[in-house]
């Protein structure tokens, strides 16, 4: 791996400017990050993917997106069908065992179908959040459902789904958001749950999944462990519970920094993420005064960060051969709309 440093772009719209290439080239993020803005038809992605490859000199360069289902999903109709939510699969999975996580590795399979045909490589996806009542709707029906093994298991079925197809699975919102009280886009939640309680309830998805090879961190405050940080810039959450008490050890990115949980200048929050033990900043909304900010304080990957980044490459390529019509045709079995 040429050398990269340790964040992850967006761009502003369906193609790069001049001024995004000669930035790329110069700041050399890892990787990217698509949205709904940057969605036109199959031509234009592919091109788009490509000239951000280009920009950096790598083929490899990981491109993300939020492909979840529901209404967090970049890639609409024609590009890819609407997708049910976690929370219509975790409905399933009450029902019938078996045929929810069935459900959830075909509709993942069918995701890894969807982004690889464009050249996108990594999805935002599965999310192992466990919300409880009166949570913010920021999770919502994204969530496999409300009790753990559901999350578990749904969530290990989803990130097979994307694996089996060549597609790096990024789990999120580690450690958990599902006590969030407030929309992390505009504001900073601070849950007071006693760490015993988080452990057992909200940890417990991402210690049984901790295996995967990449992880997206919360824009949120648990005062039983920093009362003074987001987990996103604490080295007392990355370390003590991340890396620690549930033992992940792959890649680990922040959420978005243009989200209004975190303060600080963009520099700052750059540099804040970095200290606390994050091994790459993720800014998603292409403003290009914000990105600068963020590439002036992020340095280039390098130690376990870095082998940890050239880890999680490996997981992005093809890794089975698979008839993608007869994957649709038993998902609309469960659900019938998505043909």
């Amino acid at each position: 791996m040429s050398e990269s440093k340790s964040m992850i772009l967006g761009c502003a719209g369906k193609s790069l400017t001049e001024d995004e290439i000669r930035f790329y080239r110069d700041e050399r993020p890892w990787g990217f990050i698509l949205f709904a803005r940057n969605i036109g038809e199959a031509g234009q992605i592919r091109d788009l993917v490509a000239a951000m490859r280009d920009s950096v000199g790598r083929p490899d360069a990981p491109i993300f997106i939020d492909q979840e289902g529901g209404r967090v999903q970049r890639l609409r109709p024609p590009l890819a069908p609407n997708y049910p939510a976690g929370g219509a699969l975790g409905a399933l999975w009450r029902d019938d065992r078996e045929a929810g996580r069935r459900a959830a590795w075909l509709m993942a399979r069918l995701h890894a179908f969807d982004l690889s045909r464009l050249g996108i490589t990594a999805d935002c996806l599965p999310v192992l959040d466990v919300p409880v009542e009166g949570a913010s709707d920021v999770i919502g029906a994204r969530a496999y459902g409300k009790e753990p093994n559901a999350v578990i298991e749904l969530g290990r079925a989803s990130a097979e789904g994307l694996m089996s197809g060549g597609v790096l699975p990024v789990m999120k919102h580690i450690p958990g958001h599902g006590r969030a009280f407030a929309d992390t886009h505009f504001a900073l939640p601070t849950v007071d749950t006693p760490l015993e309680e988080l452990s057992w309830h909200d940890f417990a998805p991402f210690k049984a999944l901790r295996e995967l090879p990449m992880a997206m961190t919360a824009h949120v405050v648990y005062s039983a462990i920093d009362p003074d940080n987001p987990a996103t810039t604490s080295a007392k959450v990355v370390n003590q519970v991340i890396r620690g008490e549930i033992g992940f050890d792959g890649l680990l990115m922040s959420d978005d920094t243009s989200m209004k949980a975190l303060s600080g200048d963009f520099p700052t929050k750059a540099a804040s993420i970095l200290a606390a033990g994050c091994d790459l900043v993720l800014h998603c909304n292409g403003v290009f005064k914000e990105m600068s900010g963020i590439a002036s304080r992020t340095t280039v990957l390098s130690g376990k960060s870095l082998q940890r980044a050239e880890r999680a490459l490996t997981y992005i390529k093809d890794r089975d051969v698979a008839d993608e019509t007869a994957i649709r045709a038993e998902f609309a079995t469960y659900f019938e709309a998505v043909a």
